[in-house]
């Protein structure tokens, strides 16, 4: 059945992984070692499908603060060597070892005393024995039925290039405000660029109430403001937050709402959220208490408050 077959690859193909991730050791670690101290760029090389793999690993490199780029060995051999400089850390790829567009290239790397780390199914291989450090990347099966189609290997290839480019990571103390450098558009960027203050409601768009404020001027603030929220503020500190939620809740509970005080029905100790956290935990935070929104304060000792962001804010901003 069709169903069985594609089992059938996606099984080998990670059984291939696995079996890699099981032979991991000390050349792996010296790879690290050779990629950490990189003066220049990491030059991923590789043809075929080896190449497109070799594309990839490049621009995983580069995406987590790691200078590289992607050297085509055929073109490279008519001009393109000129993109490298010393300094520059090569990763060449080759399921046999063989290629012989890769093979040539090693005396130029050579010529130009550059590291190569090769990552090859074949240790007795030319590649193997001229590297610097040589990672096993060999499989017992592709998934092919054939056996021939590079797949498992091309799957390990990549699974090991992943491994090498998030190791390198954090052995450079790579951090989530450097990953959002490299991704300032789109959604993941956003998630990670994006503070509160940048898309909290302040001045004259907050709603704020004292503790000694009538129930119809507490239900016309909020009504004005259009948050469903407004928070509770005496002599510049918040004591508490009155929601649409507190409002229904104290309908039912009391027959004489309109003759209440804001203090008699507020939330005291409102969550709250400092104006430097990412919008992103913002909207964790509402997740996490089933709220639509969340008071801002400047320090959380005094309490007192910035803004307010709601998840209105978050949705139109792209963090959601």
């Amino acid at each position: 059945m069709t169903i069985d077959k594609a089992k059938r690859v996606l099984l080998t193909e990670a059984d291939a992984v696995r079996a890699l991730a099981e032979r991991l050791g000390k050349e792996f670690v010296s790879a690290i070692e050779i990629l950490k101290n990189c003066k220049g760029k990491v030059v991923v090389t590789g043809l075929g499908k080896s190449g497109l793999v070799g594309q990839k690993i490049s621009a995983t490199f580069a995406s987590t603060g790691t200078p590289s780029f992607f050297l085509h060995p055929a073109e490279g051999l008519h001009g393109d060597l000129g993109m490298l400089s010393k300094g520059d850390v090569v990763l060449a790829l080759s399921n046999s070892g063989e290629t012989e567009e890769v093979v040539n290239l090693i005396p130029y790397f050579r010529r130009l005393g550059l590291s190569l780390i090769a990552m090859t199914g074949r240790m007795d291989s030319s590649l193997a024995k001229a590297a610097d450090v040589a990672l096993d990347v060999s499989v017992k099966e592709e998934a092919c039925p054939y056996n021939l189609v590079p797949t498992a290997s091309s799957t390990a290839m990549l699974a090991l290039g992943d491994a090498l480019a998030l190791a390198l990571l954090e052995e450079k103390g790579f951090k989530p405000e450097d990953f959002a450098m490299l991704h300032p558009a789109g959604t993941l960027g956003k998630k990670l660029l994006l503070k509160v203050s940048d898309l909290m409601r302040t001045g004259d768009q907050l709603p704020v109430v004292s503790p000694e404020a009538a129930m119809k001027n507490v239900i016309l603030v909020m009504s004005s403001k259009m948050l469903g929220h407004t928070a509770v503020v005496e002599n510049g500190k918040l004591t508490g937050v009155i929601s649409d939620g507190d409002l229904r809740r104290a309908m039912e509970k009391f027959p004489n709402l309109l003759e209440l005080k804001a203090k008699d029905i507020m939330t005291k100790n409102p969550k709250a959220i400092a104006p430097d956290a990412l919008a992103a935990e913002a909207l964790s935070r509402m997740e996490k208490h089933s709220i639509t929104a969340l008071l801002v304060c400047d320090d959380p000792e005094s309490k007192r408050l910035a803004g307010i962001i709601h998840l209105h804010d978050l949705l139109k901003s792209g963090v959601v």
